[in-house]
């Protein structure tokens, strides 16, 4: 029991080396401060003025639009940039299994969005009138989902290319087709049933849902079916990015 401790705390610290790595050097990139910050911003502000409904209702759908673009942005840039750079050889090259060598990309993104999302919360409570009605909750929704969409954009960061154009592109393909399923700026109840079955596809769905109970504007599926989503969502991106990084370094290497 204690060597399987201390191979997790090993490990965990190694995940933590490669998170501080890609930290210093991707937070401050070009496309990851357009596409995870200014692009959710000027998106948000393109669908919502001008719309006859109450300012603080526009709240969830800001937040979770921008966890979802700024936990997502950097790891998509993180493998194609350092294939090109030539130094992800390096890292394969080190004691590192790709499992931590993923949870470290995640991490990265993870604590990004978490950073980033604190900017639409201001925004929604001194513009917009927003008030959190269950802390803990939209705390544990926040985390839950800035997790699962830095684990998605680790997942796309798999593409086996050394061109980071490529896999941003790929990204926005994924990422903009979500806004439109997933209630952030309809509700899904307000959807035709095909959209309704649609929505239920997409994690997006399940953390827009839950910042609106979270900030007191109900749910469609609550607390507990939105939470099992995330942690199922989640589950799916870490293996299948482990899985398709694993392939990947064949096909470049």
């Amino acid at each position: 029991m204690q060597a399987v401790s201390q191979s997790a705390t090993t490990g965990l610290r190694r995940s933590l080396a490669v998170a501080k790595k890609n930290a210093m050097i991707y937070y401050l990139k070009p496309p990851v401060l357009i596409f995870g910050v200014l692009f959710p911003v000027f998106m948000f502000l393109a669908f919502a003025v001008g719309r006859d409904v109450p300012r603080q209702s526009l709240a969830p759908g800001l937040i979770a639009m921008t966890i979802l673009f700024t936990a997502s942005s950097v790891g998509p840039m993180i493998a194609p940039w350092e294939r090109k750079a030539k130094t992800y050889e390096r890292l394969l090259s080190a004691p590192l299994s790709i499992l931590q060598l993923v949870l470290g990309d995640i991490l990265a993104g993870f604590i990004y969005g978490l950073v980033i999302s604190l900017v639409p919360l201001l925004l929604g409570i001194l513009i917009l009138g927003a008030h959190i009605e269950y802390p803990l909750l939209y705390a544990a929704g926040l985390i839950l989902s800035a997790f699962c969409f830095a684990a998605l954009g680790a997942l796309m960061a798999a593409l086996p290319t050394d061109e980071p154009s490529m896999v941003m592109m790929l990204s926005n393909l994924v990422r903009i087709p979500l806004l439109f399923i997933s209630g952030v700026f309809i509700p899904i109840n307000q959807m035709p049933v095909w959209g309704q079955k649609l929505a239920m596809l997409s994690p997006l769905s399940y953390t827009s849902d839950l910042m609106r109970l979270a900030l007191g504007h109900g749910s469609l599926w609550g607390g507990y079916l939105n939470f099992a989503a995330l942690l199922f969502f989640i589950a799916v991106f870490l293996q299948a990015a482990v899985f398709f990084h694993r392939r990947g370094i064949v096909r470049v290497f």
